[in-house]
């Protein structure tokens, strides 16, 4: 637990977790039917944790209570947490724990990441970030060395990097887009009105200044952004926020529900049905987005190894090959 006199996490009353109302007829249960799912059973599932735990790695699995951990880990995938596990933002969604000073980035966290890639067998990495604003360059030095450290004892690897904003750092930025991933990615999370509400620091325009120059660097081989839905954004906002990702020239979109992970983070204002979310993968389509990944269950990284092998199957190429 982080001492309340070091913390500037909004204030928020202990409120029960209420949920919105069921709108699924055919469940009796506080969640619909589409956010009902059976436990992923097999050895996958522990060799995975053990591998972490023997590296001593964090994931956003893990840190955020993801609602895939199981499933994915189960498949022998993670989405790698880096620079700690102690972010300088307290997000109104995100249940990673705060702090105004978390402790320094880890010399050797590069090798131990890059091994456990090697052990876990894996041909397509995540990595993604606590917010760093302590740092002079958000960590982005440090993010550099673990994707170096990766392709150096990792052949035929791509790499996705699911980036802070940087505050809006451009040497930041540009230092990790001279890594040249096969995916950038920075989530945009909501829609413009409700990102004051949903993020503590970051901005809505920021998020696509910073996407924006990730297409222009032509660094990245395929630029990603994603939302999450069921924080009471309308239809028409959500569609709005689609064509800006589209403008600034994004290649992927996840959308997926929001849950609430504690008591303390913003409740859910409204389950958002499969249907929904076909309609606006249907939309997204219709504006010229290449790839649209929508569904309850689906987050940022979520499957990311099956989006990057659809890209390659319909010739897509990186800009970099190992």
């Amino acid at each position: 637990m982080i001492d309340d006199k070091f913390s500037t996490r909004p204030k928020r009353k202990k409120t029960l977790n209420i949920l919105p109302k069921n709108p699924d007829s055919t469940s009796r249960g506080r969640f619909p039917m589409w956010l009902h799912r059976p436990l992923p059973k097999g050895e996958n599932l522990f060799q995975t944790s053990e591998i972490l735990r023997k590296y001593n790695l964090n994931t956003v699995c893990e840190e955020a209570k993801c609602p895939n951990r199981n499933l994915c880990y189960s498949n022998k995938t993670a989405t790698f947490l880096v620079l700690g596990k102690q972010c300088t933002r307290a997000c109104g969604f995100c249940d990673i724990d705060f702090s105004k000073t978390p402790l320094p980035p880890e010399e050797n966290e590069p090798i131990r990441i890059a091994l456990s890639v090697k052990e876990l067998g894996l041909k397509h990495v995540v990595l993604t970030m606590v917010s760093r604003d302590d740092l002079e360059d958000g960590g982005a030095s440090h993010l550099r060395q673990i994707v170096e450290a990766i392709r150096k004892i990792n052949t035929h690897i791509t790499i996705e990097l699911l980036t802070s904003d940087f505050a809006g750092n451009n040497k930041a930025i540009e230092l990790v887009l001279n890594t040249n991933p096969e995916i950038f990615n920075h989530n945009i999370e909501s829609v413009r009105r409700l990102t004051p509400k949903v993020r503590h620091k970051a901005t809505y325009d920021r998020t696509l200044s910073v996407l924006q120059k990730a297409k222009n660097s032509n660094q990245a081989s395929f630029i990603k952004s994603g939302l999450m839905l069921g924080f009471g954004e309308t239809e028409e906002e959500v569609k709005e926020t689609i064509a800006d990702l589209k403008n600034v020239g994004c290649d992927i979109i996840t959308m997926g529900q929001y849950l609430q992970a504690s008591r303390l983070k913003l409740p859910v204002v409204e389950f958002i049905s499969p249907k929904q979310f076909k309609e606006y993968e249907n939309y997204g389509y219709s504006i010229g987005i290449k790839y649209m990944h929508c569904g309850p269950f689906v987050r940022s990284s979520f499957n990311a190894k099956q989006v990057m092998e659809l890209f390659l199957k319909d010739g897509n190429s990186p800009s970099r090959r190992n």
